[in-house]
């Protein structure tokens, strides 16, 4: 079977990431910290690990590892909790270097970025421009990074891994199945652990055993997924880049038919929301770092109260702001009309950046709560004080997967 047509070697696709990003941007405060084994993430005893060097790495530390199991593999270690605020910072200053030098970028993460340079070869060299990029990056922020260049955005981020740290590989056309044929299936981007052990028991370890396996074994043994990884294994992926644009807020409001001084429906109100921001926030890989409530009461006179917080997408952080402010804005004398939630000051990498504060125990139950969402539906598990609260309705806006975004839906 024949998937040319799929595969749009015309492409030229750079992947950029930083190396080892929170602890580069800790090491330009502190210079003794080079050289060092350094984590990054919860400082207490039942804290995780956000990052870790690579001189951390050759103990068998990895992101998410709990910090005592982390301590115990590596006891010199040096631990720190971090500052999302300054990684953010730095983040910002990439994006932008990166936006003044290419017509096209998509941002995946705080730290890693695709660049379309397609066409790019005949002015200046797509290699040489990617290169020239990268110097620039190190140049003004003094930030490791590496690249790898190639067809696609699969090959593209399984070259980077290969490359990093710190430097950069080309994988030229025609290149690209030699290229991932030596490496471990583990090198396919969406192939975690359980899928690993899957191909595994499959007498599957290379990527060259897929590459020549039939790609209707793989779709009988898993399906689209199974079909997904195949094609990655043989080096087609015809994903596009998508424009970078920085969401700034999302909100959840409701306008009630018949006004309201019911101050237990308006309390319970105000938390689904806050949870339902959370859910969203954690879906698309976000944090906030100010929360908003707006309330209009029934002579339509609105009123907001917000409050900057350390950077969270947690239920529990979020749920405990939106009700401060709630009660310090509530007039009880008057009926409501109108109740909102806002979440703004977003930033990506939530994931890594939620583990400077998050212990095992709560990373585990969110990681649950998001499972069962995602798999059942929004509204699948609540909080026992929003059962009664009713669906906000919507889509995700960031992956446009049903979730709970927003405004006006009459009560």
């Amino acid at each position: 079977m024949l998937y040319a047509e799929e595969n749009n070697r015309n492409k030229t696709i750079a992947h950029l990431d930083l190396d080892t990003f929170f602890v580069s941007v800790e090491r330009l405060q502190n210079s003794a910290l080079v050289g060092k084994p350094v984590l990054v993430g919860g400082t207490d005893s039942r804290g995780v690990v956000a990052s870790c060097s690579y001189e951390a790495r050759r103990f068998g530390i990895h992101s998410a590892m709990p910090m005592r199991t982390a301590l115990q593999l590596c006891p010199e270690a040096v631990v720190i909790k971090g500052d999302s605020s300054r990684y953010s910072k730095y983040s910002d200053i990439i994006t932008e270097i990166i936006k003044e030098e290419v017509p096209l970028f998509e941002k995946t993460s705080i730290d890693e970025f695709y660049t379309d340079l397609t066409g790019m070869d005949k002015f200046f060299g797509c290699f040489k421009l990617a290169s020239e990029i990268r110097d620039k990056i190190i140049r003004e922020t003094g930030l490791p990074i590496s690249f790898g260049l190639s067809t696609n955005k699969t090959v593209a981020k399984i070259a980077t891994g290969e490359a990093k740290p710190n430097n950069k590989i080309e994988v030229s056309r025609g290149t690209e199945k030699p290229f991932l044929a030596p490496l471990s299936v583990k090198k396919i981007p969406m192939v975690g652990d359980k899928t690993t052990l899957r191909l595994s028991q499959m007498g599957v370890k290379r990527i060259h055993t897929l590459q020549e396996m039939p790609i209707e074994l793989m779709d009988r043994a898993m399906g689209k997924t199974g079909v997904m990884i195949w094609k990655k294994a043989n080096g087609i992926d015809n994903s596009p880049i998508v424009a970078y644009q920085e969401r700034k807020s999302i909100s959840l409001e409701r306008t009630f038919q018949k006004d309201t001084i019911d101050v237990d429906k308006l309390r319970t109100l105000i938390i689904a929301m806050a949870e339902n921001l959370a859910f969203q926030l954690r879906q698309g890989n976000k944090l906030t770092a100010c929360v908003t409530v707006k309330i209009r009461y029934s002579d339509f006179n609105t009123y907001t109260l917000q409050k900057r917080i350390p950077y969270t997408s947690n239920d529990h952080s979020l749920i405990a702001i939106t009700k401060e402010l709630f009660e310090k804005l509530y007039n009880k004398r008057l009926l409501v009309r109108l109740v909102g939630v806002k979440c703004s000051h977003l930033v990506g990498g939530g994931h890594q950046i939620n583990l400077f504060e998050d212990s095992e125990e709560v990373i585990r139950l969110y990681q649950a709560m998001d499972h069962i969402r995602n798999r059942f539906g929004i509204n699948s598990i609540k909080r026992a004080k929003t059962m009664e609260s009713r669906n906000l309705g919507g889509a995700n806006p960031f992956n446009g997967k049903p979730s709970m975004i927003l405004a006006h839906r009459r009560a």
